[in-house]
């Protein structure tokens, strides 16, 4: 997933800020809590969109709701939301968490299926691998979209090995189209 600009530098500015301040654990762990929160609730999505609500009122509405975060976060999301990016808040919570991720040398790994893997399957795929370093920590995303038919894509970092039906047959129509 591309991530905008604008979410880099608001989640290094975050990163810097809690670095100096010693919070980065704290606002870490509160930031997958907002990525949640903002996956989970299409209604919060749409009150966040809605161009006619003032941004003093989507201040107000997203201190209660995150009432509970620390006042670093909550800054945060009242500058993010003064500023009209609030579009952007789960872009830029996930980039914050991508980033001390990175720092904790993370390995972020997605796995796109057909259906729904068991917990072996899972282990296979990923022993099998040479993308994916089992004895680093690793964060492993999986994705279930019936549209590539069968197999899997295994991504980690920017390499990606693709293994999913739909790709094989795409390839098998170029090359009959081809001859």
């Amino acid at each position: 997933m591309l991530t905008s600009k604008v979410a880099k530098r608001y989640a290094q500015g975050l990163l810097d800020f809690t670095n100096e301040s010693g919070q980065t654990a704290t606002v870490f762990s509160e930031m997958k809590d907002v990525v949640k929160l903002m996956k989970e609730s299409a209604d919060l999505n749409k009150f966040f969109l809605t161009p006619y609500i003032d941004s003093k009122k989507k201040v107000e509405v997203a201190g209660q709701i995150f009432k509970g975060l620390s006042q670093s976060s909550q800054n945060l999301i009242t500058l993010v939301i003064r500023h009209g990016r609030e579009n952007q808040l789960k872009n830029i919570a996930q980039e914050f968490i991508n980033k001390v991720e990175d720092i904790n040398g993370v390995q972020r790994v997605t796995l796109t299926t057909a259906t729904q893997l068991s917990k072996e399957n899972l282990e296979q795929i990923l022993r099998t691998s040479n993308l994916v370093n089992l004895k680093t920590n690793f964060d492993l995303q999986v994705n279930v979209k019936p549209e590539i038919l069968g197999g899997y894509i295994l991504r980690v970092g920017d390499q990606q090995i693709d293994a999913s039906v739909k790709s094989k047959l795409n390839s098998i129509k170029k090359d009959f189209h081809l001859n």
